[in-house]
């Protein structure tokens, strides 16, 4: 039998419309905050591809197995293995690895809650949404705050015991360079260890006995029947590797390259790439950083819009149907002014910090505002 909660909410018209109206509000913060998302958009990613163009003109190719001091302060690109001495080693579970990180995972056995909710509109103006929260066991890392669920009763999840931990050895070098410690958060190049049994015995967790099985630890009664609560350690290492770099020499370390225009160059890549390559690779996260921000733009503005003008479909709710044409109706209006408005607005941005494209851009959106107003001026004169 599943287990599951649902519960069923109606909400009257003229709540409905209270509610609505309240969101007017919400809907005019959203659309005003777009524009200044958009605009300072266009201004960081205009600023991080010329920064990333300074870059890689000023760029020096640097051996690794030589110390130049005439590179001091200087932009370099380094290849080389990214090595370290010593053991990194988990005192507690008695786990040691030759290598640059040692990563310790804890996954606890406990409840998650997932909900699903359908709405359904009723003559009358009334709306009624049923919402279903189901849960499940799940191995999960970290734990899932159960106060926040819908019936907290019988999914209640425990602290865990145990948490996750990490450690990087001190110091890693390339060469004749020692990494900074964020070149060396940079290394992700993680695989799963296969750990041996423990020569001691490990000391019980929380009063609970600590048991090893085939290369990771178990923290419960029964492995093959895991009750809430029960953990599952297990451990990854990133081993010595070939890394890439770009970044500011230091002496023998490195430090940031700040480009004319503010953007900082700190990059570690794991394998052997080319200075290009990696410029390339940058431009391009550039762009998708660009579009991923113009569309949150977009949808902040439309999503504006839609709350202005849910009133209007609100108060067409009292036919179920009336209020689906209006609201439709609605979600096109405020699409077709979102769509020119942000337009518009990176055009502007563009005109300020890329005139030669923003000023045919802006001409586009405003002949775009044209058609829309047009449009609309039509269709008071065909119902007229």
């Amino acid at each position: 039998m599943s287990d599951s909660y649902i519960e069923t909410v109606t909400t009257g018209w003229f709540s409905r419309i209270g509610n609505s109206i309240k969101g007017i509000l919400i809907g005019l913060i959203m659309v005003i905050l777009a524009f200044p998302v958009l605009f300072w958009n266009e201004g960081r990613a205009v600023k991080t591809r010329k920064d990333l163009d300074q870059g890689a003109k000023e760029c020096v190719s640097a051996n690794a197995a030589t110390l130049n001091s005439n590179n001091e302060g200087k932009l370099v690109h380094i290849t080389g293995k990214a090595t370290s001495k010593g053991t990194l080693r988990d005192e507690k579970f008695q786990v040691s690895a030759e290598a640059l990180k040692l990563k310790r995972v804890v996954k606890m056995y406990q409840w998650k809650e997932n909900t699903k909710t359908s709405t359904k509109k009723e003559i009358g103006g009334k709306e009624k949404k049923t919402t279903t929260y189901t849960y499940k066991k799940v191995w999960a890392s970290g734990r899932i705050d159960s106060g926040k669920f819908k019936k907290t009763k019988g999914h209640e999840n425990p602290a865990v015991a145990i948490g996750s931990l990490s450690w990087a050895a001190s110091p890693i070098t390339v060469g004749e360079y020692t990494l900074s410690t964020h070149l060396i958060s940079q290394i992700d190049n993680y695989t799963s260890l296969h750990v041996s049994k423990p020569e001691n015995e490990i000391e019980p967790i929380a009063g609970r006995e600590v048991k090893y099985t085939d290369g990771q630890f178990y923290l419960g009664e029964d492995e093959a029947s895991p009750a809430i609560g029960d953990l599952k350690i297990t451990f990854m290492s990133a081993m010595p590797t070939d890394v890439s770099i770009l970044a500011q020499q230091n002496g023998n370390s490195f430090s940031p390259f700040t480009g004319d225009s503010g953007t900082t160059i700190n990059t570690l890549t794991v394998g052997t790439h080319t200075a290009q390559s990696m410029f390339n690779s940058a431009q391009n996260n550039n762009k998708l950083l660009t579009w991923g921000i113009r569309i949150l733009g977009f949808f902040l503005m439309f999503c504006g819009f839609k709350l202005i003008s849910a009133p209007l479909a609100v108060v067409a709710d009292v036919l179920p149907i009336a209020g689906s044409i209006v609201g439709i109706g609605t979600g096109i209006v405020s699409f077709l002014l979102s769509a020119p408005l942000s337009l518009i607005t990176i055009a502007v941005a563009w005109v300020f910090y890329r005139p030669l494209i923003g000023i045919p851009l802006l001409i586009l959106a405003g002949l775009g505002i044209t058609f829309l107003i047009m449009k609309i001026m039509g269709l008071k004169k065909a119902h007229s």
